[in-house]
This record gives structure tokens, sequence and C-alpha cells, in this order.
């Protein structure tokens, strides 16, 4: 008879490994989506230009090769990254492309009565965006960011291509020693889908949140 508790304890310790990879690259992608979808509504056209650039090359190359890159190849140009810090780097990157065309999609969606209103009021373009426009495109963009979220968390599973210790890799090493698939696999498909649930929970409270005083504000 198998003593499962100590493989299972060995997949748990994977799991935070994967909630860790999951906050961390969520941060660095809503951080790249609004850097690189408010660089594509720039005035300046070297910045539109370069958001472009970021934007189509991420998300038209493969994130195994974005991850191969940030790990192995990297230290060629003398920036040596752990795979902890090299899979941050590369989901983060790669959502972020993604979410960057949701934040220009949404901010688009504003009415022009809106920016019209920010000119009449001789708001600069700064607070014109940060007190006005974002406010009302935020409930647009927070659908498409939990669904990128959980892209972004079921993208983790790649990482054990690097031999970081997620759950993913975890449950390899548990069948290779117990030589069974079933439960190892079993558990992680039921780990992935709880953490699913779980983000998709906190974007629909921050929906209600976000929304809370916008009802027949958006034109």
């Amino acid at each position: 008879m198998i003593d499962w508790s100590g493989y299972i304890g060995l997949i748990l310790q994977g799991a935070l490994v994967t909630i860790e990879l999951t906050v961390m690259g969520s941060a660095l992608a809503l951080v790249m989506a609004f850097a690189a979808g408010l660089g594509r509504l720039s005035r300046f056209a070297g910045v539109r230009a370069l958001a472009t650039v970021y934007i189509e090359f991420f998300r038209g190359t493969s994130i195994f090769v974005q991850l191969f890159w940030a790990y192995f190849v990297l230290p060629f140009a003398g920036i040596t990254l752990t795979p902890l810090q090299a899979g941050v780097l590369a989901l983060g990157l790669n959502v972020g492309a993604y979410g960057a065309e949701v934040v220009r999609g949404a901010v688009r969606a504003i009415g022009r009565e809106q920016h019209e209103a920010c000119v009449a009021l001789n708001l600069g373009r700064y607070h014109r965006m940060r007190h006005i426009i974002l406010p009302q495109a935020l409930p647009l963009m927070l659908p498409t960011f939990g669904n990128n979220a959980i892209e972004l968390l079921k993208g983790t599973a790649v990482v054990s291509l690097i031999s970081l210790t997620d759950m993913t890799f975890q449950a390899q090493v548990v069948r290779a020693q117990t030589g069974s698939t079933l439960i190892p696999f079993a558990t992680i498909l039921i780990l992935y889908f709880a953490m699913a649930m779980a983000i998709s929970a906190g974007i629909r409270w921050l929906e209600r949140r976000a929304s809370r005083g916008l009802d027949g504000v958006r034109v």
C-alpha cells in the first residue's frame, strides 16, 4: 500500500509555487497591460510604435520559446534568472501583451462626450485619464482581465520544463515514484479548478466594486 499523505503534501508544496507564480506574473502582466495599452493611445509616434512592437512580438511568439529565452539565452547576455524569475518574466510579458489590447479597447469604448466634458472642464490629459476615463473603463476591462489571469494560472504548467517545482512538476515526480497517474493528476486537476474559481470570484467582487456609482454615467 502506498502512503499518499507524503505525496499529496509534495503536490501541495508545488501548489504554493503555482500560486506565487500566478500572483507575481499577474502583477507584472497588469503593469505591462496598462503601460502598453495606454502607450498605444499616446500622442507620440515613438511610444505607439514601441507599444505595438511589444504587443505583436509577445502575442506572435510561443510562450515556450519566451520561457526558454528568459532562462537559457539571457545568461549569455549577462542576465541570469532563477527558474521562478524566468517564469514570472515570461508569463507576465506574454499575458500583459494580451491585456494591453483590453486596456486600449476599454478606453476607446468610453463615449466621446466624456472626453469633450473633460476638455470643457479644462482637465489635463493625466487628470482626464486618472479621474474620469479609467474609472469608467475599468469595469469593462475586468471580465477579460479575469480570463487572462486564469490563462496565466494554467500557463504556469510550462515552468515545469525548466525544473521549477510547481504542482505540475511535483505531480510528474509523484507519478514517477509511485507508478500512479490517476491520483497525482486528478489532484492537480482539482487544485487548478479551485484556483480558477477563486480568481473568478475575486474578479466578480472587483467588478461590483468598480461599477459602484457608475450606473448611467458612461455614454
